[in-house]
């Protein structure tokens, strides 16, 4: 896997196949392999990236708070390295949030915007208090309680092709910059200002039985977005892409095409 010494800190990355550049940034907290099926199936006509976010995965681990636009800079960092200057973007979850964030610092180097099981409002004060409160709790106990406990809402139930690898993930996760990362997420702006300016087409994607982010978001985001298309994906919960990912590359595929 190639990685970037890039301010301070190293990247790790996927850099797979030729074509019109589809970025894909991963939720939290996992790494870029939840994108295996994507890279395999888009590389074949599209240049496709995958980072490891700051504190995930292969990339540094940076204690402390990493806000969206940390995460954001990072990217675009990452994609002048490589010399890619345009590219659709796709985000799930808490990458989805990542990929509002660049379109609101550079929305002329997006061509496209794929928001799938995410949602744009700012933190409410529960929401806050929670998230870090759970920073601290990883930090103190670690991330397998954790991943135990929500793996049924991040996978539904009835997918347990896709729980193991799921599960990997979270397992594998660097407190640290989880921690980080969730209180940079319990700081962020509400994007919903953004989403009604975004002047490129969008996919909305989310899965049937997402509890974290329900299908009412994801019309809601459809609604806010000048030139959507929503997709909801049936018999799948907050990970589509791996728990029917046949069906999310078909949603993925006709957009591309669209474009």
């Amino acid at each position: 896997m190639p990685s970037a010494e890039i301010d301070g800190i190293t990247i790790g990355y996927e850099d797979k196949g030729t074509g019109p550049a589809l970025v894909l940034v991963h939720g939290h907290p996992f790494d870029r392999t939840m994108w295996r099926h994507q890279i395999d199936r888009f590389s074949a006509g599209h240049r496709v990236v995958a980072p490891d976010l700051r504190g995930y995965g292969a990339t540094t681990v940076v204690p402390g708070t990493t806000p969206l636009s940390v995460f954001a800079e990072d990217l675009a960092a990452l994609l002048d390295r490589l010399g890619i200057e345009e590219f659709v973007l796709g985000g799930l979850s808490m990458g989805g949030q990542i990929a509002m964030e660049c379109y609101r610092l550079f929305p002329g180097r997006i061509r496209g915007l794929v928001l799938a099981d995410t949602f744009p409002s700012a933190e409410t004060e529960e929401g806050r208090a929670g998230r870090y409160a759970l920073a601290e709790r990883l930090l103190r106990e670690g991330m397998r309680g954790y991943a135990d406990e929500v793996l049924d809402r991040m996978v539904a139930p009835y997918n347990t092709h896709a729980a193991p690898h799921v599960h990997r993930m979270m397992c594998a996760t660097d407190p640290a910059g989880a921690a980080a990362a969730l209180r940079g997420r319990a700081e962020r702006p509400d994007y919903r200002g953004v989403l009604a300016r975004v002047s490129v087409p969008a996919l909305v994607v989310v899965g049937r039985d997402d509890a974290y982010t329900p299908v009412s978001d994801a019309e809601a985001m459809h609604a806010t977005l000048p030139h959507s298309t929503l997709v909801v994906v049936e018999g799948a919960a907050h990970m589509p892409n791996l728990e029917r990912p046949e069906e999310f590359d078909a949603a993925l595929a006709a957009f591309l095409d669209s474009l």
